[in-house]
C-alpha cells in the first residue's frame, strides 16, 4: 500500500505544484506522513496497519516529489550541483541512520515507536517550513487535469500490482498478471492521447521531444532497477548465505548509502565547478556497472568484506548519477514544468525499481529450486514436510525456523545430523547462485543505462532559473514570483508565507 500510494503521488503532485506552487503540498506531505505515522503506530490490526500505510505513502510521495524541485526554486542550474549532491547525500544518511534506530526501538523498546518517533522530527520540520519557506504563487490560474490523473492512476496502480505479485502470488504468464499489463497499457495509451489533446496536461507530452529528459529518464528507470534490487537481495545472502544476524544483515548497505552520501556531494561539486555533466554521468554509471559485477561473482564461500567493497563501488557510482540526471533534467526544460519534470525522474526511479524487485525475485527463485531439486539428497525431498520448508529460503533468516528443519531430520536417525549440514550447503550454494545470477542480469540493464547515458545532451549549465524563451522576472529570494507559464502571464500580489 505504502509503495502504490507514493509512487503514483510523485507525478502528480510535481506537476500540481508547478500549477499551485510548492509550499502547499510540500507541508501537506509532512501533515500525512505525521497522521499516518501516528495511526499506524496505533493500529490493532494489520488492516489497519496497512490503511494506514497508504496515508503515510501519499505524504512520502508529496516529500519526494518536491524535495529536489525546491532546490530548483531556489538556486539556478549553475549553482544546483553541489545542493543536489548535499540533498542526495542527506537521503543517503537518513537510509543508514533510519534502520539503525529503527532496529534499536524494536529490539530495546517496542514497534510502534518506529512510526511514533516520527513525530517530534516531522512537527520541527512542519515548523520550519511554515515560517522559513516561501509561498511561490503561479502567475496564472491554472486549471486542474481530473483526466490525466485517472488515467495515470489507472496506469500505474495495475502495473505496480503485476510486478508486485508476479513470480510471487501469481505466475508470469498467469490471467492476473497479464490482464493488469494489459490494462496498464491501455490505460497508458488513452492517457498519452488525453494529454496531447489537453489545454493543460498533468504530463506535458512535449517533454518527450526533449532529449536531455527523455534520455534522463531512461537513466532513471534502469539505475532504479538495479539500485532497489541491490538494496532488497544484498540482506537476503548476507543473512541467508554468510549466515550473519538480522541486525549485521540490516547494517550492511550502510557502507553503500556513506559512499553514496559522499560521492553525491563530491559530484555536485564537480558539476557546479566544470559547468558539464556528461561525462560525469557515464563515469558514475560504469562505477556502477563495476559494483554490480563484482556482486555477481559472489558465492557462499565469499566474505562480508567481498561484499562490503562492491556495496561501497556501486555507492560511489549512484551517488554520482542520481542528482547529476535531475540536476539535468531541470537545466533543459523550462521552469513552469520543472515541477514535473523533476518528480517524473523519481516516479520512473520507482517503477524501476519495482520493475527490479520483482524480475531479480523470480531469477533467483527459479535458480534456487533448480538447485535445491538437482542436489538435496532424495531422502529428504521425498520427506514432505521437508519438502515444503525448503521451498522458500526465508527459513534461513529465521533462526526458529531453521531449528524446526533441524529438528525434522531427527527421523533419519544417526545420520540426522550429516544429512541436515549437506542440505543446508545445498540450499545456501543454491541462493547464492540465485542471488549472483540475479546480479548478472542488473549488469546488462547497466550497460543499457551507460549507453544511453552516451547519448545525454550536454547543455551549459544555466546562470538564471529562466531559459532563453521565457520572459525575465525577479530572481527567486528577491521576490515571491514564479516564472511566467504559457502565454508570457506575469504574477501579482505574491503571498507571503
Amino acid at each position: 500500500g505504502f509503495l502504490l500510494a507514493s509512487t503514483t503521488t510523485v507525478p502528480i503532485v510535481g506537476r500540481l505544484s508547478d500549477m499551485y506552487g510548492r509550499k502547499p503540498f510540500f507541508m501537506l506531505g509532512i501533515v500525512l506522513l505525521l497522521l499516518g505515522s501516528a495511526l499506524a503506530g496505533s493500529s490493532q490490526t494489520i488492516e489497519q496497519l496497512i490503511a494506514f500505510r497508504v496515508i503515510q505513502g501519499f505524504g512520502a510521495g508529496m516529500i519526494m516529489a518536491i524535495a529536489f524541485t525546491i532546490v530548483g526554486d531556489v538556486f539556478p542550474p549553475a549553482e544546483r550541483g553541489r545542493w543536489m549532491g548535499l540533498m542526495a547525500g542527506v537521503f543517503a544518511a537518513a537510509s543508514v541512520l533510519g534502520p539503525l534506530i529503527g532496529g534499536t526501538l524494536t529490539d530495546h523498546a517496542d514497534w510502534r515507536w518506529v512510526f511514533y518517533i516520527n513525530l517530534p522530527m516531522g512537527g520541527v520540520a512542519l515548523a520550519l517550513l511554515a515560517y522559513g519557506m516561501p509561498r511561490l504563487r503561479p502567475p496564472t490560474t491554472p486549471k486542474m487535469d481530473y483526466r490525466g490523473i485517472v488515467l495515470l492512476c489507472a496506469t500505474t496502480v495495475p502495473m505496480l500490482l503485476a510486478f508486485s505479485w508476479a513470480g510471487n502470488r501469481f505466475d508470469w504468464v498467469s490471467p492476473q498478471i497479464i490482464g493488469l499489463l494489459a490494462w496498464s497499457v491501455a490505460a497508458l495509451a488513452l492517457l498519452v492521447y488525453t494529454e496531447l489533446r489537453t489545454e493543460e496536461p498533468l504530463l506535458p507530452m512535449q517533454l518527450l521531444k526533449n532529449r536531455v529528459f527523455t534520455v534522463s529518464g531512461i537513466v532513471a528507470l534502469l539505475t532504479g532497477f538495479a539500485m532497489m534490487g541491490s538494496l532488497f537481495y544484498i540482506p537476503l545472502f548476507v543473512q541467508g548465505v554468510l549466515g550473519a544476524s538480522a541486525t549485521s544483515s540490516g547494517l550492511v548497505t550502510m557502507p553503500m548509502m556513506i559512499a553514496m552520501a559522499l560521492a553525491a556531494g563530491i559530484a555536485g561539486q564537480v558539476m557546479s565547478r566544470v559547468g558539464k555533466y556528461r561525462v560525469i554521468g557515464v563515469f558514475g554509471l560504469i562505477v556502477m556497472v563495476i559494483g554490480m559485477a563484482i556482486l555477481s561473482m559472489v558465492d557462499a564461500s565469499s566474505s562480508r568484506s567481498d561484499v562490503t567493497l562492491a556495496m561501497i563501488i556501486f555507492g560511489i557510482g549512484l551517488g554520482t548519477s542520481i542528482p547529476l540526471y535531475t540536476l539535468a533534467v531541470q537545466n533543459s526544460v523550462p521552469y513552469r514544468v520543472m515541477g514535473v519534470s523533476t518528480s517524473t525522474m523519481q516516479f520512473l526511479r520507482s517503477v524501476g525499481g519495482t520493475m527490479g524487485v520483482a524480475i531479480m525475485f523470480s531469477v533467483i527463485q527459479v535458480q534456487y529450486h533448480d538447485g535445491v531439486e538437482e542436489n538435496v539428497p532424495a531422502v529428504v525431498r521425498e520427506q514432505e514436510q521437508l519438502s515444503q520448508a525448503l521451498e522458500d529460503p526465508q527459513f534461513l533468516l529465521n533462526p526458529q525456523a531453521l531449528e524446526q528443519v533441524e529438528s525434522s531430520f531427527a527421523e533419519f536417525g544417526v545420520v540426522g545430523e550429516a544429512l541436515f549440514v549437506e542440505t543446508i550447503d545445498v540450499v545456501r550454494e543454491s541462493l547464492a547462485a540465485g542471488v549472483s545470477q540475479s546480479f548478472f542480469i542488473a549488469i546488462w540493464v547497466l550497460c543499457l543505462a551507460v549507453v544511453a547515458g552516451a547519448f545525454l545532451k550536454d547543455e551549459p549549465l544555466r546562470k538564471t532559473h529562466l531559459m532563453d524563451e521565457e520572459e525575465a522576472q525577479p530572481t527567486i529570494g528577491t521576490e515571491q514570483a514564479m516564472p511566467p507559464l504559457a502565454g508570457g502571464a506575469t504574477g501579482d500580489d505574491p503571498e507571503a508565507p
